[in-house]
Parts: structure tokens; sequence; C-alpha cells
């Protein structure tokens, strides 16, 4: 009886260390995960922290239709017309019936004119 409840004690144990280091390695992995990191410097204005973030998160996972659209937008937001249209042509190429990125990428072509305007008047 006594062996079986230092075993089970064991295990319990065990166990319990093993759901900390896996929750633990969780959290870290959303704390450090570049995808939702560019998504606070965005929400901030920091544009240039979210185009790190997500060109952090297209070179670790360049199939993501999401790190991609999102780093067109950021690209937008700092000007720079080619490489957004880069990013919204790939994400579409991954995922064409994707109607978000297809409704940015029509609004970006359809003010991107107005914007390099904007630009050569500055």
């Amino acid at each position: 009886m006594r062996g079986m409840m230092k075993r089970t004690t064991f295990v319990l144990l065990f166990a319990a260390v093993v759901a900390a280091l896996l929750s633990a390695g969780c959290a870290r992995t959303l704390r450090d995960d570049p995808l939702r990191l560019g998504f606070r410097a965005s929400e901030g204005e920091r544009w240039d922290e979210a185009v790190l973030r997500w060109e952090t998160a297209v070179e670790r996972s360049p199939r993501s239709v999401s790190a991609r659209n999102n780093l067109a937008v950021a690209y937008e937001k700092k000007g720079r017309w080619e490489d957004a249209r880069r990013e919204y042509e790939k994400a579409l190429e991954l995922d064409p019936s994707n109607t978000y990125v297809k409704d940015n990428f029509e609004r970006f072509q359809e003010n991107l004119d107005a914007w390099k305007d904007a630009d050569e008047k500055k």
C-alpha cells in the first residue's frame, strides 16, 4: 500500500511538472508570436515594429496568408507600395478565395494613385 502511494504521488508530481513546463512553453509561444506582436504594434501605430514582426512571421511561415496580408497593410502604412502589392499577390496565390485579402487588395489598388500623389507632394 505504501509503495503504491509513493508511486501515485510520483506520477501526480511528474504530471504536474510536465503540465507546468508545457503551459510555460505555450505561454512563451503566445507571448513571442510575431503575428500577435505585430498586431499589438499596429494597434499603437508603431508601423516600423509591425513590419519587423510580420516579416519575421512570414520568414517562419511563408504560407501564412494572415502574415502576408498583415505585412502588406503595414507596408502600405509605410508607403512601400511595391512591397505591399507583392505581399497581397502572394497572399492571394496562397488563398485566392480569401475575401478579407481580396477586399484589402482592391482597396489598396483603388487608393494607390492617390497615395502616390500625396507622397510626391510631400
